[in-house]
């Protein structure tokens, strides 16, 4: 399946309208690749520090960053979704070409700039670099994936020529190379990724360098450290790609949804900031590498994201709620206290 295809696919799966139900029963929903993955972790360490504002949020799990970025577009409730910038890029390439693409980012904003996310090729140690994948068969994760899309746009602009690219989950993929149903796979995460790091693959296995010169226009080089997973024991150059925190622009305040939506957006913003500091010592360690100067080129903050960052904008945080069964006694414990005063 083509890019643009995928593009267009998950835009008619997509298709719940940007309404919902009153303002005052607002639901947030954060959009983010499921368990095992560094999108879940950020996103629950999002979700932690949002409920200590006491700030309703749900972790939605997904597929992988084109999922997110179109549930944030078209499906109800969901304000937020963590997307690969190599994704933008391409849909900010095509838009003045393609009516579909430019539907399709019609209203999108950045909220926040967050981590590199790191560009995994790990194979047998016979394939020494990217070429060495044309003629193999390649797992690049789930259709939706973010290494699906960035699969893509790599082996284009290299000319590599896999015999056959496969579609699976990061779990099976792992097995199919261990199996050596796979010659390579790749997947784009924050590293070290859990599930590459639980054990399974060994020193019969290795990241593959990334040093090609054409990637460096789309793509950030940097040095993976030795020791980042239990077989890599050297530093490996490969490239990486920026993760943003997606949002749509509620600014225009059309509707009670949008007005509720824009101070919702704005209070997270604000939480998320005045919380970085503490997001970066106690959670993900990817969170060390976030730079929220670094705005993918092209694409614009939102409205509602800059009036949470405005110096007059206030954030009532309320206390954790108290348990509800303390909440449900308390007029029994009133009333025997009553009887026990004596």
């Amino acid at each position: 399946m083509n890019i643009r295809r995928a593009i267009v696919l998950m835009s008619a799966l997509c298709t719940a309208a940007l309404t919902a139900g009153p303002a005052q029963s607002l639901e947030q929903n954060l959009m983010s690749m499921y368990k095992g993955t560094t999108h879940f972790a950020i996103a629950q360490d999002i979700l932690g520090v949002s409920r200590k504002c006491g700030v309703p949020l749900n972790v939605v799990e997904s597929k992988g960053s084109l999922e997110n970025f179109y549930g944030v577009r078209n499906r109800t409730n969901t304000q937020y979704g963590l997307v690969s910038a190599d994704l933008l890029d391409y849909l900010k390439g095509y838009q003045s070409q393609d009516k579909e693409v430019q539907a399709s980012v019609q209203g999108m904003r950045i909220m926040l700039p967050l981590y590199d996310t790191e560009i995994h090729v790990i194979a047998s140690k016979d394939i020494r670099s990217l070429q060495d994948l044309n003629g193999r068969r390649i797992g690049v994760g789930n259709k939706e994936s973010a290494a699906n899309l960035t699969s893509q746009l790599i082996f284009d602009i290299l000319g590599i020529r896999p015999a056959e690219r496969v579609n699976q989950s990061l779990d099976d993929m792992i097995e199919l190379l261990r199996q050596g149903e796979l010659d390579a796979f790749m997947h784009v995460a924050g590293a070290p990724n859990p599930a590459i790091a639980d054990g399974r693959l060994d020193d019969r296995f290795h990241i593959v360098p990334i040093e090609d010169e054409l990637l460096k226009a789309s793509y950030k080089p940097i040095v993976m450290p030795a020791g980042t997973y239990s077989f890599q024991k050297t530093d490996v150059p490969i490239v990486s790609q920026k993760t943003v925190l997606m949002t749509y622009e509620y600014g225009s305040r059309k509707n009670a949804y949008y007005k509720e939506a824009c101070n919702a957006v704005a209070t997270m913003t604000r939480v998320l900031v005045d919380n970085l500091d503490d997001l970066k010592k106690n959670g993900h360690p990817k969170w060390k590498d976030v730079d929220l100067t670094e705005i993918p080129p092209g694409w614009e903050i939102g409205d509602c994201v800059k009036m949470g960052l405005q110096p007059d904008f206030k954030v009532e945080c309320e206390a954790a709620p108290a348990a509800q069964a303390d909440s449900f006694n308390q007029d029994y414990l009133d009333l025997l206290k009553l009887h026990l005063k004596n």
